[in-house]
């Protein structure tokens, strides 16, 4: 197998097989999707008066180590597919690029959903058994997402996959762990969540919508076209923040007005998108997007404290 020389992003040569190989592939610029959304219940369990640090630690762990393990099955099995070539205008994908064989990719991927579940386990002291079955589910998602007969992301679930895996079952499941009780002040807060993090997966989408329609993944961009696109990435942080606007009804001030700060940056990157509207220079807008999230996520999130 020989060296990537590939050097598009400015980067060195990855040696194949490297620890920065492992790292690259892990994608730790995503795991601000997987954090955000912990954060945000973390701070509703706050507001309950029952936060407690080694379970939001373990959230978080949970959180951190299946985004990883995504990405790493999203690496072998896209390249399986022939959706990811030399040639991808995004960030290089390890399998593609030669850092790391397929059946080495399969073993990491098998290490890291162990590590994964493990952590999981710590939870049952605090959430219960019940916990064992939410496990499960965002372990065959993570497969069934890219992998599999049918699988998901080609088929147009991406979005709704996201409000559900990054929407309510983290910022549900963090507050349960920690306050055994549901109201309908997660439900706000998990599809807000859930919608900021999808304008991640719009742009990204958007970026690639002529490769993968070529690749015959029907993204919801691939779809319905680039105009929808557009639509799906401006409405997304736009609705999310309407959203937050029903804190009012439970008297979290903060929660509803701090949110409305994340507009403006939100909408500048939009602007962005539109005026490149594609090639690699779109993944200046991942950036930016990525960097809305976080600020999103920390502003409900003082709010919901305040």
């Amino acid at each position: 197998m020989t060296v990537s020389t590939n050097r598009r992003h400015g980067e060195e040569k990855v040696r194949p097989h490297s620890v920065r190989a492992w790292v690259l592939a892990a994608r730790p610029k995503t795991l601000t999707a997987a954090g955000v959304p912990v954060l945000i219940g973390c701070a509703l369990a706050q507001t309950g008066g029952a936060f407690e640090k080694i379970p939001a630690l373990l959230c978080f762990l949970f959180a951190f180590l299946m985004q990883i393990d995504a990405n790493l099955i999203n690496d072998l099995f896209d390249y399986k597919k022939g959706s990811d070539t030399q040639d991808r205008l995004g960030p290089e994908r390890a399998c593609a690029q030669g850092w790391i064989a397929p059946r080495n990719m399969k073993r990491g991927i098998v290490a890291v959903t162990f590590a994964a579940c493990l952590s999981g386990l710590g939870l049952l002291f605090y959430g219960g058994p019940g916990l064992i079955l939410l496990g499960a589910v965002c372990v065959c998602f993570a497969f069934l997402y890219t992998a599999g007969p049918y699988p998901l992301a080609y088929h147009g679930w991406g979005d709704l996959l996201v409000l559900l895996f990054f929407g309510f079952v983290p910022v549900g499941g963090t507050y349960y762990v920690m306050c055994r009780d549901w109201n309908p002040e997660i439900v706000f807060a998990s599809l807000a969540c859930g919608l900021v993090v999808d304008t991640l997966m719009t742009v990204n989408n958007y970026r690639d919508r002529e490769q993968d329609a070529r690749s015959g993944k029907r993204t919801l961009v691939v779809r319905f076209g680039a105009r929808t696109g557009r639509r799906l990435y401006l409405w997304s942080g736009i609705v999310a923040v309407l959203l937050c606007l029903s804190f009012l009804f439970y008297g979290r001030c903060w929660a509803a007005v701090l949110p409305l700060f994340y507009l403006p940056f939100h909408m500048a990157a939009w602007k962005q998108m539109v005026k490149i509207d594609r090639g690699k220079a779109l993944n200046r807008i991942l950036g930016q997007t990525s960097r809305n999230m976080l600020l999103f996520g920390i502003l409900l999130s003082v709010g919901l404290i305040l």
